[in-house]
């Protein structure tokens, strides 16, 4: 009986390759879209950014109403309100957003990585070595090169996003033909 047991979770996964080979073909076609056609292929996504946070924040709205959620009624209504707002502001200022967007991400990188170099640098301090003390430095110097030029950095950020789609994806595939022959 353990036998079935120890088979049927792997017979399980493997009969579900096909699902990491869509998302592998997916993301592959996205990352050639982002690669070849940067501009057109981030107004398509920014676009569809603009529909979910319309839409999620309807559901938002519409939670509140729901007895079953345990948050206070408020942050489902700010949360809503905000949702709402910017899902037609990006509707409506399509090409604004497609630059805004990446910028914004940007900058949030940007500080993200400056905090992680002051992270890695108190680290080097209590001892972890030369190499967190490197780190350090480049996260910092990485970080403030990007808050101190984001439009730049957003405009390649649809091409950084297209390779590592691309390549994403055909490590996806590879890893769903790997997982199909598991069952076999």
């Amino acid at each position: 009986m353990s036998v079935n047991s120890d088979s049927q979770p792997s017979r399980t996964v493997s009969n579900a390759w096909w699902l990491l080979l869509l998302q592998g073909i997916s993301a592959v076609v996205l990352g050639f879209l982002l690669i070849t056609q940067p501009r057109s292929t981030t107004e398509v996504i920014v676009a569809f950014i603009g529909v979910y946070w319309l839409v999620t924040g309807i559901f938002s709205i519409v939670r509140i109403f729901n007895a079953a959620t345990r948050a206070h009624w408020g942050w489902s209504l700010a949360g809503g309100i905000i949702g709402i707002v910017a899902g037609i502001l990006v509707l409506k200022h399509p090409l604004s957003s497609a630059v805004l967007l990446p910028e914004t991400l940007i900058v949030i990188i940007a500080i993200e990585g400056i905090f992680i170099g002051i992270f890695e640098i108190a680290r080097a301090m209590q001892g972890d070595g030369l190499s967190a003390y490197v780190l350090g430095i480049l996260n910092i110097l990485i970080g403030f090169f990007l808050w101190l030029n984001p439009f730049a950095a957003a405009l390649s950020l649809p091409i950084l996003m297209g390779v590592f789609g691309f390549l994403g994806g055909i490590i996806l595939i590879v890893h769903a033909f790997q997982v199909r022959n598991l069952g076999k």
